[in-house]
């Protein structure tokens, strides 16, 4: 008798980088994937992949509750969660005018909602009698300064820390715990500045000479549910075309 499928869990994964994952991931897990609002998206999702979808605002605390309990109804477990949902600030503001509304609102989705998922999905995974693996989607901008979205980084920074403390507490449990962070992507999320993008990636901003795709994210997490990097949990895998090299 074959093994049953494992059981993946990936946020925000009607488009950009988690639909990338979720399709990856689809060849050799049963997906669930979540979406907050398109539903087509989803559904476009589901009849690609056979992923099971699921509507939610990572933000929600009563939602990352239904959440769990659908995976729990449903599956019984969750071997690897992907925590990949995020926004941009809604308008771009020099920190010295922005807002704390708007503060709040990308800090509650990038970091606290990822953060309590994750402890919810954690404890799921212990309760099942340990192993699993969890990632977190951070950016560039964990470290990379963009003064006119500041809440963003500050999310992103945060949320590179919660690798950390993650990984340090689940290592005895056998749950490895990484951090992709992707440089500059090719999704929705950069559509208005693309061309500037491009052209910066030409001349050197990017030591590879491209813009990276939610395919080359979607490799590195590959990597991480096939268990090839058991040995290096807390590990920071840079899919950013060379970006974090410091060069002369």
């Amino acid at each position: 008798m074959s093994a049953p499928q494992p059981i993946a869990l990936v946020t925000g994964a009607s488009r950009g980088i988690g639909r990338g994952i979720a399709v990856e991931l689809a060849e050799t897990h049963a997906v669930i994937g979540t979406f907050r609002g398109n539903a087509e998206a989803a559904r476009t999702l589901r009849e690609e992949t056979g992923a099971a979808t699921f509507q939610m605002d990572v933000a929600s605390a009563s939602d990352r509750a239904a959440l769990m309990q659908f995976v729990r109804e449903r599956y019984g477990r969750i071997d690897l969660l992907v925590n990949n949902a995020g926004i941009a600030p809604r308008e771009r503001r020099d920190i010295l005018e922005a807002t704390e509304e708007s503060f709040s609102e990308v800090l509650e989705t990038n970091l606290k909602g990822p953060y309590f998922l994750t402890q919810a999905a954690a404890n799921l995974m212990r309760g099942q009698g340990g192993g699993g693996r969890i990632v977190f989607v951070t950016s560039i901008s964990a470290y990379a300064s963009s003064t006119a979205r500041g809440e963003y980084c500050v999310s992103k920074a945060g949320l590179s820390m919660a690798v950390s403390l993650f990984a340090d507490r689940l290592a005895a449990d056998g749950i490895g715990v990484f951090e992709i962070r992707p440089g500059i992507v090719q999704t929705d999320m950069i559509a208005a500045v693309r061309g500037k993008y491009e052209k910066l990636a030409e001349e050197g901003l990017l030591p590879q000479g491209r813009l990276g795709t939610p395919a080359d994210v979607a490799a590195a997490a590959r990597a991480i549910a096939d268990g090839r990097l058991d040995y290096s949990t807390g590990q920071i895998l840079n899919v950013d075309g060379g970006f974090h090299l410091r060069t002369l």
